[in-house]
């Protein structure tokens, strides 16, 4: 079955304590396990009601996979009360349940094929943008969710703040989330999915959701009912700072220039023949937050003029016998850039104009927060760079001053995404609605 990852027993002893955390279910209640696989969470039902001498409920397991639906069905052939059934969850369904448990496949766009995505696009609301099959699970199981039934789903986080996941995020602020207990990031081994479980009630009206973080703290919040991040919410950091945000001062927020075989591009020494196309450059982990003046020890060669246009490749020189050499021409042949583009540009056309400017630069993926201003704006930030080009850059230093205090790095923390061992994410989508006082935009003291 596709992202098919099976749900250690600890954690799904977890869910099914919290998906009866209300009371016991009734002999004629009826459990769903959408995606049932081998059968985890229902082998855990069992578990739970022989330990609180409880009856079983009808459970219902649905699996799309021939090979899990023999296994299970054997697996439980002695249980009445639980039925296998060999079907596609997210195909036609209509059965209401008053319970529903489950780990749903994680399975990006780029899995799936052409047909698949037209297909879901045409039926769930959630099938946007580079959505996942998780998101229509969810989606899918609140429609089988009978008034006040209990639904716990264990799922990546990404659906608290992505923008793929507005349409759920909408749909789940319409009722009751009891809970969000983000878990160990390590519970499934090497799959870095920073793994949450979602307890939810098919109930409206106004409600307080407890959340849980990988710390141990927790907190009562009131989640947004609109598309926006629920990160904020979840870290305690909802509210703005100010009425303005970065964008407002910044001619440019961007991460840095990709060519797509920095390999060829980005070396260490520099010929006379080429110093013409050659740019100083650095990236991410070249930067550090004691660094006070900022030292590049490589060079973008570039095959574009000082205004951001791509040179004809006739006027490469030099340049163009280095990219034709065979090995470097054949590296640049297999980038998808080369599609749309001639052969030789980058994968995105550097905005040279905007970048040979006095800037702050900060890395894309860091264990918290921190700016470095590149005064002279010499430098060509690679794609591991975030880079802030600010309108008035006399007050670069002032700028640079505010993003490196304890308030934005607060902030920041709130509304970033995670990457591994919990870094944060930073995003130019975020840092343009980093919140600025109004004094970086009248210039008063």
């Amino acid at each position: 079955m596709k992202g098919f990852v099976p749900t250690p027993e600890p954690i799904v002893d977890l869910m099914v304590a919290k998906l009866f955390q209300k009371g016991p279910p009734h002999r004629k209640d009826t459990v769903l396990d959408a995606g049932c696989g081998r059968g985890a969470f229902i082998d855990g039902i069992v578990r739970w009601c022989s330990k609180h001498n409880t009856p079983l409920p009808r459970i219902v397991g649905i699996e799309s996979d021939p090979k899990f639906i023999k296994q299970t069905k054997e697996r439980f052939a002695n249980f009445s009360s639980v039925t296998i059934v060999e079907q596609d969850f997210l195909a036609a369904h209509d059965c209401k349940y008053e319970y529903i448990i489950g780990n749903p496949p994680y399975v990006s766009i780029t899995k799936l094929s052409q047909q698949e995505r037209s297909s879901f696009r045409g039926r769930y609301a959630t099938a946007t943008g580079r959505f996942d099959l998780y998101l229509l699970f969810f989606e899918r199981a609140l429609n089988c969710l009978k008034p006040n039934g209990r639904l716990v789903f264990i799922t990546p986080e990404k659906f608290l703040y992505v923008e793929t996941a507005q349409p759920l995020r909408c749909m789940l602020g319409k009722i009751a989330v009891e809970e969000i207990h983000l878990v160990d990031e390590d519970i499934f081994g090497e799959l870095a999915t920073y793994p949450t479980i979602t307890t939810l009630v098919s109930s409206t009206g106004p409600h307080t959701t407890r959340v849980i973080l990988r710390d141990g703290l927790t907190r009562d919040v009131r989640l947004s009912v609109d598309a926006s991040s629920w990160m904020p919410f979840l870290n305690g950091g909802a509210e703005k700072l100010a009425s303005h945000t970065l964008k407002d001062i910044c001619v440019r927020i961007s991460c840095g220039v990709a060519t797509g075989a920095d390999g060829v591009y980005v070396v260490r020494t520099v010929g006379p023949e080429l110093k013409r196309f050659a740019y100083s450059t650095i990236a991410g982990q070249e930067i550090s937050p004691n660094d006070g003046a900022l030292t590049s020890v490589h060079f973008m060669l570039m095959p574009y003029s000082q205004n951001g246009a791509l040179l004809a490749e006739t006027e490469l020189g030099e340049l163009g016998a280095y990219l034709r050499q065979p090995e470097r021409r054949e590296i640049l042949l297999k980038r998808t850039c080369v599609a749309r583009k001639p052969w030789y540009a980058f994968h995105e056309t550097p905005p040279l104009s905007e970048i040979l400017r006095p800037k702050i630069l900060c890395k894309d993926i860091t264990r918290s927060s921190f700016f470095v201003v590149d005064e002279a704006g010499a430098l060509v930030p690679r794609h591991s760079v975030y880079y802030i080009v600010p309108k008035d850059a006399s007050r670069i230093y002032e700028l640079a001053d505010y993003l490196n205090s304890p308030r934005v790095r607060f902030w920041l923390t709130a509304h970033c995404q995670r990457a591994t061992n919990s870094f944060l994410r930073l995003q130019s989508h975020v840092l343009k609605q980093l919140p600025v006082p109004e004094e970086l935009l009248t210039g008063e003291a």
